[in-house]
């Protein structure tokens, strides 16, 4: 018996390896089984994992135990051990990586990995431990004074941070304080904290002490007829897709839930992703509180320890409903009959790294070797996922109303220019109507979200003097200013400078913070309204374990008047008591190089608005625009989806963009920018002979984001009728040109981001 082995070496082989199997480990190796085999020229032991048996061998000289030459036998290297008692991915899964691997172009090894939590494939057995960081008794009494000499910035933040939070995990500490672990471990060999290992404890979203049993509320007839369609659709046993059109709050949770429960009542699973890890906490009460222990979740801001723990549960049965991001689409639920994708429309459901897939197509796939249904819900739904219900290829299913027919929230457009002629110029953060509204709902006990998609007090630092602004070293990208730890921040490699005395170019002192962030938006509130209790939500303040669950705690229980935050507040959230919703800025995405952006503004204003007026008390929503008009604005101000897509639709069609055609991005980048523009082009050229009369490429082209982390891109689009040839040909052509090792060369299939 020959088992083809995928081997744990980094990625780029994308090649499966034979093995013979010993008589001794025949009856326990299986497809998915992970293994230890010899490797390369030293023959040295390598973990791999089983994605194929076979009783010959395909042949290639890599397979063999020595080179095949003439009159040389070929002999096959063996298996030497297994490393897990059962196999960790399931048969179904691995046909899955297979389709991954075709699909999105990416070597079959990447597929491999992305099946496994980073946990889950480090660990195979044991009490799970992670590695924890507290501050020294050296270190902790400086808390009340200065911060110790010669420590670099990112080292203070550190400091800080767990000053603040006590004792964590190492990846928490670095997440909370945005640094590496390198800065972390560097700080523990000087003394000033200490590393040591435990167990990690059980997040506090999964404590089932604090979920109490939750009564289904009665069904409106939109939502029986929704959950009916869904039902038969699951008895179906075949894959079915289904696309929920709702309104925001017409009650598509309480759909999920009615299925799921019908689900475990007859002995299967299901699993339900969620685009943001804000949604997480509030999703899982809801399961819990319906379905006790038999959830189980799965996300990055749980520690490996809690990460291995929740994976094995649902791998052995214990837990048959899995919740969590994308990357739980893999989750390994028996007998699995409905995966549900909710707000499907969200861009963070994009893989960035290797493989670069989509969760909402790889569910559809999932439900395809499954053989279970596939259910998408989203109020803005996305133009791809609309377009295949429109022509049959998905169930649409509509849900116009809210529950119990509450009004949806009424949508003022306030034009900043005015506003800004009104003061006589100059960028104001609140305009007055928002002001007003504001102080009204703190009069009535009411309470506002107010929403900026950026983080930071300013988005730039610039001498009005020359003209200077102060980028990024390693990026060509403007560093955004962090007045809490006064430091220039670049939002994309995460460097980090102090702020000069005096302006770099001309040596004057008087620079001007430009732009708006979410701390500046906080520090003009707490002048506006003073006696307000003010939480920030964005990425600064939610690197800390459990800081969702905090901060949507607190604000759910009325602890918090105003809540501030960037996308992560901006769906998915019902809190009856929010009556007023302000966007700060909505033209951020218009102005983006992306011929999604009004899609993206028009699913954005439509879903931070969906989260007032959900109680009792009507909603109200501000929106401050510099461009009133644009179609992507009033659309969202009448809340008209409908007449959204079909102006949406047919700009599409005049330029073949997606859905009328599938994208994939090419990026090529290195250190060097002549060598990366000369590769580009070369790799272009033989790209555009190899196409097919079908396909339409742009470019080569410096990417709008030009330079990362002193790495120079280019890029080139191409668009097609047929993606399954043009990414063959993509992969096809790239793999026979010659790349030089200083460049590294990118395919991103049905991209979603062209920075």
């Amino acid at each position: 018996m020959i088992a083809r082995v995928v081997v744990e070496i980094g990625v780029g082989l994308n090649r499966e390896f034979d093995y013979l199997v010993p008589q001794s480990l025949a009856a326990r190796i299986k497809i998915g089984s992970r293994v230890m085999v010899p490797f390369g020229a030293g023959n040295r032991e390598t973990r791999g994992t089983v994605v194929g048996m076979a009783d010959v061998a395909d042949g290639g000289g890599e397979k063999t135990a020595r080179p095949c030459g003439a009159g040389r036998t070929r002999v096959l290297k063996t298996v030497l051990s297994i490393c897990d008692h059962d196999p960790l991915i399931q048969p179904r899964l691995m046909e899955l990586a297979r389709w991954m691997a075709t699909y999105y172009a990416a070597p079959i090894e990447a597929a491999v990995k992305a099946l496994l939590p980073v946990a889950v494939r480090d660990r195979s057995s044991g009490v799970a431990e992670v590695w924890m960081v507290r501050l020294s008794d050296a270190t902790a009494p400086a808390a009340s004074g200065a911060a110790p000499p010669k420590l670099t910035l990112r080292q203070v933040a550190v400091l800080d941070w767990l000053r603040q939070t006590g004792t964590s995990t190492l990846a928490d500490t670095a997440r909370g304080a945005g640094v590496s672990t390198a800065t972390i471990r560097t700080l523990a060999r000087h003394g000033r904290v200490t590393l040591f290992r435990a167990r990690g404890a059980l997040p506090a979203a999964l404590a089932a002490s604090l979920v109490a049993p939750a009564a289904s509320p009665e069904l409106m007839p939109q939502q029986q007829i929704a959950l009916t369609q869904v039902l038969q659709a699951v008895q179906q046993r075949a894959l079915q897709v289904l696309l929920l059109h709702g309104v925001t709050g017409s009650g598509k949770t309480e759909v999920y839930l009615r299925a799921i429960s019908e689900i475990l009542a007859d002995g299967g699973g299901a699993v339900m992703l969620v685009p943001e890890i804000a949604l997480t906490p509030q999703t899982v009460e809801r399961l819990r509180g319906r379905f006790g222990d038999t959830v189980a979740v799965l996300h990055s801001h749980l520690s490996a320890g809690d990460r291995y723990e929740q994976w094995h549960r649902i791998r052995k049965g214990t837990a048959r409903v899995a919740v969590g991001a994308r990357s739980a689409v893999f989750a390994p639920v028996q007998d699995l009959r409905l995966i549900v994708v909710d707000e499907e429309h969200e861009p963070s459901y994009k893989q960035e790294e290797c493989p670069r897939y989509h969760a909402r197509d790889v569910a559809v796939m999932r439900g395809r070797f499954e053989s279970c249904a596939v259910l998408l819900g989203s109020a803005t739904p996305s133009l791809e996922s609309y377009y295949n219900a429109r022509h049959g290829k998905y169930e649409l299913i509509e849900m116009p109303h809210r529950v119990d027919h509450r009004q949806m929230p009424r949508m003022q457009i306030v034009d900043m220019r005015i506003e800004a002629q009104r003061r006589g110029g100059g960028l104001s953060v609140f305009s007055r109507p928002l002001i007003e509204a504001m102080r009204t709902r703190l009069e009535r006990g009411e309470q506002t979200i107010l929403f900026l998609n950026r983080r930071g007090y300013a988005s730039s630092l610039v001498c009005p003097a020359c003209g200077f602004v102060a980028e990024c070293d390693a990026c060509s990208l403007a560093m955004t200013y962090h007045r809490n730890q006064d430091v220039l921040i670049c939002h994309w490699c995460d460097a980090r400078c102090r702020i000069p005395n005096a302006c770099p170019g001309c040596s004057d002192k008087a620079f001007k913070y430009a732009g708006i962030g979410t701390q500046r938006v906080e520090s003009a509130l707490a002048k506006i309204c003073p006696k307000a209790r003010i939480v920030r939500m964005d990425r600064d303040t939610t690197r800390a374990r459990d800081s969702y669950e905090k901060i949507l705690g607190d604000f759910r229980q009325g602890k918090i008047d105003i809540l501030v935050g960037t996308q992560m507040i901006a769906k998915g959230l019902d809190f009856p008591n929010v009556t007023l919703i302000g966007v700060i800025q909505a033209d951020t995405a218009l102005h983006m190089p992306d011929f999604r952006g009004s899609e993206r503004t028009f699913q954005l204003l439509t879903q931070v608005a969906g989260r007032a007026g959900r109680g009792e008390v009507p909603g109200e929503v501000i929106v401050q625009t510099f461009t009133p008009y644009h179609e992507a604005v009033q659309a969202a101000r009448r809340l008209d989806y409908a007449g959204f897509f079909d102006r949406e639709i047919e700009f599409r069609r005049e330029l073949a963009y997606p859905p009328h055609s599938r994208m994939s991005r090419v990026i090529f980048s290195g250190k060097t920018e002549t060598e990366v523009a000369s590769f580009a082009q070369r790799a272009g050229e033989a790209l555009q002979a190899a196409l097919s009369t079908r396909a339409t490429m742009v470019g080569p082209a410096p990417a709008p984001m030009a330079r990362v982390r002193n790495v120079y891109r280019y890029h080139m689009m191409v668009r097609s009728s047929a993606p399954a040839a043009m990414n063959k040909t993509l992969y096809r052509v790239l793999a026979d040109v010659k790349i030089p090792r200083a460049i590294n060369v990118t395919i991103d299939v049905d991209a979603h981001s062209v920075m």
